[in-house]
């Protein structure tokens, strides 16, 4: 069987969001389809697949890996073919580089030009993007924003089912991401890095990570635990004097 044969059934048999169906179908086309979608599955080789990821990005390489033993897994899986060329395909390791994320006082400081309100509902409710862009008035009741679907239908996890406490802005969002992104672009960080505004505020108040995490929607604590750690340059300023005074010492400045 042609390996674009088998992918348009492999769309049909996951157990996976719509979304992510969208994604894999994207990614198939744009690097694998030119490559191997003409080749019978067994023709394929892991050298093909190995000198095409190393043209890649480090993550769209992994991203592109894992969709390619997504789909020999199901054609293996069906017996559709007993050859899995991807078994010592391996991808450069990510660099994962921190992403810059402002403090609540500075995203209330700055403009945001149309989207003020919807940056700064951002930065105070911590939601992503697609759960706020589902949103409508009727959400927001008893003094709480109540999370139960993003635009893409349910929620991801039973975790991202949640309320938060409504601390205002609320204004309906657009339906295309690209507009917020490009008001947040101006100020150098991204939509999804409000989050980390949202995080550091409940941080800095004294919020515990475990009601934190539930505020977030992570199903994950150790992605909490990853922005409770974040901290500003001015934090570790701080620190010197912080102990200083709690030791009964003056600073030591040389």
């Amino acid at each position: 069987m042609l390996v674009d044969q088998w992918a348009e059934k492999v769309w049909t048999i996951l157990q996976v969001r719509p979304k992510t169906v969208h994604d894999y179908k994207r990614l198939y086309k744009r690097h694998l389809q030119p490559l191997i979608g003409s080749l019978e599955l067994d023709e394929v080789s892991s050298e093909q697949i190995q000198i095409k990821l190393l043209s890649l990005p480090p993550q769209t390489a992994r991203h592109t890996l894992m969709l390619a033993k997504t789909i020999w897994r199901e054609a293996m899986t069906y017996g559709i073919t007993e050859k899995n060329p991807l078994t010592r395909v391996r991808t450069a390791p990510i660099q994962i580089t921190p992403r810059k994320f402002l403090t609540w006082e500075e995203v209330n400081a700055l403009d945001w030009g149309r989207y003020n309100d919807q940056i700064r509902f951002l930065a105070l409710h911590g939601l992503r993007w697609s759960e706020a862009a589902a949103l409508t008035a009727d959400d927001i009741h008893d003094g709480f924003v109540w999370v139960n679907r993003s635009i893409h239908g349910l929620c991801k996890s039973k975790t991202s089912v949640r309320r938060v406490p409504y601390l205002g802005h609320f204004k309906p969002f657009p339906k295309s991401y690209k507009p917020m992104q490009q008001a947040a672009n101006r100020h150098g960080v991204n939509l999804h890095s409000l989050r980390k505004t949202y995080a550091y505020l409940l941080k800095t108040q004294g919020v515990h990570v475990t009601t934190a995490q539930r505020l977030l929607g992570h199903a994950d604590p150790v992605l909490t635990m990853k922005v409770y750690t974040l901290v500003k340059d001015s934090e570790i300023d701080d620190v010197g004097e912080l102990l200083s005074a709690h030791l009964g010492i003056s600073p030591v400045t040389r």
